[in-house]
């Protein structure tokens, strides 16, 4: 469809304007030509899927409920989290019907078809906790916690030919027996089947959400010994199968696996837990001859509060909104401690992922880091989607392997911080796979990730992030790079809906431009040496008619009648910097647009007004004038 412009009369605002909060200048400083990594694909995954249109590329069966899942027959059982019941609750979430429940392994297989379908990946769990449920019968009782008839026992190694058809009538569970099931269905791992295997699920808590299956608190020794096992029963199997251990569910199952009762002893000599799970799996793998653990796996639920911790549905104060915007920093930022017990009383592990990566290095090195379920919570507010996105960029960054958002309520804004990397322009588009230097000026307010698309610098992705609740940036990027770029195309999110929109086309001089960033708002900034910019005023019309109010402290612009709705609206100031018209700041009736001049907070002088439209694009003149 071809454009249309309009030129806007020109005219005079000669009455005192209202000073709202000043924009906070940030430097932004891009240079693609040092720290140059890969970003890992698989940081854009789930453990549930959400709108579909987020692009994930890996996908995990675990919580709590695959540890009690008996492969044979798919029962399961809840543990803690609802009564301890052993159900068909996992056939029923797969939506397999009755009539195909009992058929082995379904709900595994079920998984790994929709996520081939899909193009993802698959991190499926196997079991070690001990026992399985035998049966569906639903609740199960303390006097029934196993060794009982409502369990089958977990082996790892059956000793004995494999079957397909598993027999369910006898007293145990082969894990090994499992993985070659699954390796018949869909091939070994580097012939597209299982991607990876989790060595069951947050083993710290399992006295706490399944005292039937496992009621005594695991051990150093215990956690270990079984690990090591299991892996080295996977990797027997499929070498090139993923392992992923030993999951553990936070922090204080870092330091000292939730105060096991042989850390005194076991713990000699490591300065935590994962230290010591570290060292152990190396030195297996130094007597097998083969890497036993491929990837360190924790669950990472931030512990930041305001005036409610920000994974709560509660968090929902001017407190908790400004925390969960901060609260990323504790897992990079050397000097910042979140508020809460971990920030004050265990500093010594902070910022998170460097202090992991030391135990790697000193350890296991080669090891790969993931972060198989986190959530920053505020799923419906706008600081959950940008805390999505800081977190998405950080991930890159940092060299995470592997990392899983684990939903609790809605996905509303999650879904959009996923999107701003993936699907930023609802066509595919993503951010780069090669991370590059990205520094802000500001660290409180903003954050900024960067990236290009294989070797060379021929597109430029840029994700920024204003983080202040009240005020807008003014953020000039400055970029070091061995192309030129002479415009930039900009997609955003902010607090008026969950959809990604289309903010312009800008030009850019000598690869530095500046824009201005309303509060809670992300761009994501596409620069490409083949983008063109036409002169703001080609093919433009003057029969727009404006109409200043003063004493309402607003301007009447009349649009065509064919224009329906504006996408978005901006002011180009004379060198060049960019404001943003946000909901408040403008609004459409049936035909005009009415400025709010008081909440336009900018100096005086001559700018470019660029409204989008589905039907074309509106340019003109505006004078603005205070006194």
């Amino acid at each position: 469809m071809k454009k249309l412009f309009f030129l806007l009369s020109i005219f005079s605002i000669a009455y005192p304007v209202q000073i709202f909060s000043q924009p906070i200048p940030v430097q932004f400083t891009i240079n693609t030509r040092v720290q140059r990594h890969a970003i890992s694909p698989y940081i854009y995954g789930t453990n549930q899927n959400m709108t579909g249109s987020e692009r994930f590329t890996v996908f995990r069966q675990g919580g709590n409920r695959m540890t009690g899942y008996n492969w044979e027959n798919n029962f399961s059982n809840a543990g803690a989290d609802w009564y301890h019941s052993s159900d068909n609750y996992l056939t029923w979430v797969v939506g397999i019907p009755s009539s195909q429940e009992r058929i082995p392994g379904i709900v595994v297989t079920r998984f790994v078809e929709q996520n081939n379908a899909a193009g993802a990946k698959s991190l499926a769990t196997l079991q070690m906790a001990g026992y399985v449920a035998r049966d569906g019968r639903q609740m199960v009782t303390e006097a029934q916690t196993a060794p009982s008839v409502r369990w089958r026992e977990v082996k790892f190694r059956k000793q004995a030919p494999f079957s397909l058809n598993p027999d369910t009538t006898d007293a145990f569970v082969y894990m090994d027996e499992q993985v070659h099931f699954l390796i018949n269905r869909f091939g070994l791992s580097s012939e597209g089947g299982i991607w990876g295997y989790s060595l069951d699920n947050e083993p710290a808590l399992w006295p706490f959400t399944h005292p039937r299956i496992h009621p005594l608190a695991p051990t150093y020794r215990e956690i270990s010994d079984k690990g090591i096992t299991l892996s080295h029963t996977i990797k027997r199997l499929d070498p090139g199968a993923l392992v992923f251990g030993p999951v553990l569910y936070g922090i204080s199952a870092y330091i000292n696996f939730q105060d096991a009762s042989d850390a005194a002893t076991e713990g000699i000599g490591y300065d935590w837990f994962i230290s010591y799970y570290l060292h152990r799996m190396k030195k297996a793998s130094d007597t097998c001859g083969f890497r036993l653990l491929d990837v360190l796996d924790l669950h990472w639920y931030p512990e930041a509060r305001g005036d409610n911790r920000i994974t709560e549905s509660n968090a929902t104060t001017a407190a908790d909104i400004e925390a969960r915007l901060q609260a990323p920093r504790t897992l990079w930022d050397t000097g910042y401690y979140e508020n809460s017990w971990i920030g004050q009383w265990r500093k010594e592990y902070l910022p998170l992922i460097p202090v992991i990566r030391k135990s790697i290095n000193t350890f296991y090195p080669g090891t790969k880091l993931a972060f198989t379920e986190y959530t920053y919570g505020g799923g419906n507010h706008i600081s959950g989607g940008l805390a999505q996105a800081d977190v998405l960029g950080i991930f890159g960054r940092y060299d995470i392997f592997a990392a899983m958002h684990w939903l609790t309520g809605s996905s509303d804004y999650i879904s959009s911080g996923y999107r701003l990397y993936r699907n930023y322009d609802g066509a595919g588009g993503s951010f780069g796979d090669t991370s590059v230097f990205a520094g802000t000026s500001d660290k409180v307010n903003s954050s900024v990730y960067a990236s290009v698309t294989g070797p060379a610098d021929s597109s430029l992705h840029i994700v920024v992030i204003n983080k202040s609740t009240t005020s807008s940036l003014s953020g000039t990027f400055s970029i070091t790079a061995g192309t030129n770029y002479p415009a930039c195309k900009i997609w955003g999110m902010n607090k008026n809906s969950t959809s990604l929109y289309y903010a312009g086309l800008y030009a850019v001089t000598g690869n530095s431009f500046t824009i201005t960033i309303p509060a809670l708002t992300a761009y994501h900034i596409v620069l490409d040496p083949n983008f063109e910019v036409s002169s703001p005023l080609n093919n433009v019309f003057d029969n727009l008619r404006v109409y200043p109010v003063p004493a309402a402290g607003e301007v009447y612009i009349e649009i065509p009648d064919h224009v329906h709705g504006i996408q978005s609206a901006r002011l180009v100031a004379p060198d060049g910097r960019i404001r943003h018209l946000t909901s408040d700041m403008f609004t459409v009736e049936a035909n005009r647009i009415v400025l709010q001049t008081a909440k336009i907070n900018l100096p005086s002088g001559m700018y470019i007004l660029d409204f989008d439209t589905p039907e074309g694009r509106l340019k003109g003149k505006l004078l603005m004038q205070k006194e």
